[in-house]
């Protein structure tokens, strides 16, 4: 049977290669993205994700690998396959002194079908900073314009990377509406975050890259495969801490009460979350967790000074890093 353009994959990639200098940022990553999924790339500060991304987006060459996005190479494409994509990112350089409104209209006209602005001021939640500048903007509020850039062209595959940076907890969730909302109508999305949370809500698979390579896939609920999801039942007995790794908690407490004969002393029992998971899968190769928390500021942004911004994506472009 003939694969037809709708029917593949929204991503398809197969071999990624990319290196800077000695650096092998991307080091033969497959990946597929299906048409109207949300699909995320986890993983740490310099492990590829964003190196990936940009391939896909067509803003970087890559030096090995297949790669095709809505059927196409992004690396040849043309300004009409430019137009079926979106692409919000961590930074924008738009207009400061534009108005909100001024400027999702503006963007509208780059794109021979886009979504209608006024609607997707609405979409966005800026009904009422139409009129503001954008310079006047909150952090939280720059961030919502900068997705309805992202997202005025209509999309077939809308690029997210680190969307909600800034927002607060209630603009996170609206956010997240606004995602699930473009996923039904069929808008493929591929997420670069580091809020866990956020992958574990919306992502339907979730990819963990590492050292430019992704080593786990699979849905926020089976991802690490069984062993990772195992639970941990702790309790003390001999003024020790014992523990036992478990797929059958309940059955688990039920023998250490008959046990103990009633109350179990210090019981705990633990689920891992999608973060337990993704740290054991980032461990490096001592077994040592990466120290700290992730910056959602970080990853990704430039390491030069901002250039011109692609009017078709609102793409700004950077200087070649590692990233």
């Amino acid at each position: 049977m003939t694969t037809t353009q709708a029917d593949a994959p929204a991503v398809d990639v197969r071999g990624l290669r990319k290196r800077y200098g000695t650096k092998q940022a991307v080091d033969g990553l497959d990946l597929t993205v299906h048409r109207g999924e949300i699909f995320s790339i986890l993983g740490p500060n310099g492990a590829g994700k964003t190196t990936t991304v940009e391939i896909l987006e067509g803003y970087r060459h890559r030096d090995e690998g297949h790669v095709r996005v809505l059927g196409q190479d992004p690396q040849t494409a043309d300004r009409a396959w430019r137009s079926r994509i979106g692409v919000v990112l961590q930074s924008a350089n738009d207009l400061a002194e534009a108005t909100v409104a001024e400027l999702v209209h503006h963007f509208a006209l780059y794109y021979p079908r886009p979504r209608d602005p006024e609607q997707v001021i609405d979409a966005v939640g800026l009904r009422e900073k139409t009129g503001t500048r954008v310079r006047q903007l909150s952090g939280g509020q720059r961030r919502r314009l900068d997705v309805a850039l992202g997202i005025i062209g209509g999309p077939e595959l809308l690029f997210l990377d680190e969307p909600t940076t800034g927002f607060d907890p209630q603009a996170r969730r609206s956010f997240w509406d606004l995602i699930e909302a473009l996923r039904d109508e069929g808008t493929s999305i591929l997420l670069t975050t580091h809020y866990l949370d956020e992958a574990e809500r919306l992502a339907d698979r979730v990819a963990v890259v590492r050292d430019g390579q992704v080593v786990a896939l699979g849905s926020p609920q089976e991802l690490g495969g069984r062993d990772a999801r195992l639970t941990v039942v702790r309790w003390t007995q001999d003024g020790q801490v014992r523990e036992e790794r478990t797929s059958s908690p309940t059955r688990a407490v039920a023998a250490l009460a008959a046990t103990f004969d009633g109350e179990v002393p210090g019981l705990q029992v633990l689920r891992p979350t999608l973060e337990d998971v993704y740290l054991g899968l980032i461990a490096d190769a001592d077994g040592e967790h990466p120290a700290g928390r992730h910056d959602p500021a970080t990853e990704g942004s430039p390491t030069g000074s901002p250039g011109p911004t692609d009017p078709a994506s609102g793409r700004v472009d950077t200087t070649e890093a590692v990233r």
